[in-house]
C-alpha cells in the first residue's frame, strides 16, 4: 500500500460518486484486518507506528468514502474543483425562500409538539436529498461539471444542516 494512493486507490475503487457500498465496506475489512494495530503488537515499535498510520488513514478513507456528501466534496478535491464553502454561500433565491419555508416548518412544529409533521418533513426531505444525489451523480460520473457539481454540493450542504435540525426537532419532542 502507499501513502501517497487516493481514497479510491486505497480500496481498489474506480473514482467515481457512485459507489459500491458492499465493496467499499469488504475491502475495508479486509485492509483493516492487514493493518490493525492489534496484529503488531509483538513487532518493533517502527512498525507498530507504522500500522498506527495506516489504520488511521484506512479509518479516514473509509469514513470520507461511505458518505456521500464527503465523496462528493473528495471526488471535487481530486478533481482541483473548490467548492467554495466558506466564502461561496450565494445561492439562487428561489432555494433561500425553500429554505426559509422548510426552518419556519420545522420550527412551527417544534413549537408545536407535532412530532408526525416532523417525521413527513424528515421523510420529504430525505426524497429531495436522494433526488439531489441522482442529480450529483450524474454531474460528476457522466458530465464531469465540476462547478455544477461544486454548486449541489453547496446545496447539499444547507440541506444536510435542515436535515439536522429536523432530527434535532423530534429528538427533542422524545425527551418531553
Amino acid at each position: 500500500m502507499d501513502f501517497n494512493h487516493d481514497h479510491f486507490a486505497l480500496f481498489e475503487l474506480p473514482r467515481t460518486f457512485r459507489l459500491d457500498a458492499a465493496a467499499l465496506d469488504a475491502r475495508y475489512r479486509e485492509i483493516q484486518a492487514q493493518v490493525h494495530p492489534d496484529k503488531f503488537v509483538h513487532a518493533g515499535e517502527a512498525d507498530q507506528r507504522l500500522s498506527l498510520q495506516w489504520a488511521t488513514r484506512i479509518n479516514e478513507a473509509y469514513q470520507t468514502l461511505k458518505k456521500p456528501l464527503p465523496r462528493a466534496k473528495y471526488l471535487l478535491h481530486l478533481a482541483g474543483q473548490n467548492i467554495g464553502a466558506e466564502n461561496n454561500t450565494a445561492m439562487p433565491m428561489d432555494f433561500l425562500i425553500d429554505q426559509m419555508e422548510w426552518r419556519e416548518a420545522v420550527a412551527e412544529a417544534r413549537a408545536a409538539g407535532e412530532h408526525h409533521e416532523l417525521e413527513h418533513l424528515h421523510h420529504r426531505l430525505m426524497r429531495d436529498i436522494s433526488e439531489r444525489y441522482d442529480e450529483l451523480a450524474m454531474l460528476l460520473d457522466e458530465q464531469h461539471d465540476h462547478v455544477q457539481a461544486a454548486d449541489r454540493v453547496r446545496r447539499l450542504m444547507f440541506l444536510d444542516k435542515l436535515l439536522f435540525e429536523i432530527d434535532d426537532a423530534m429528538a427533542a419532542l422524545e425527551e418531553r
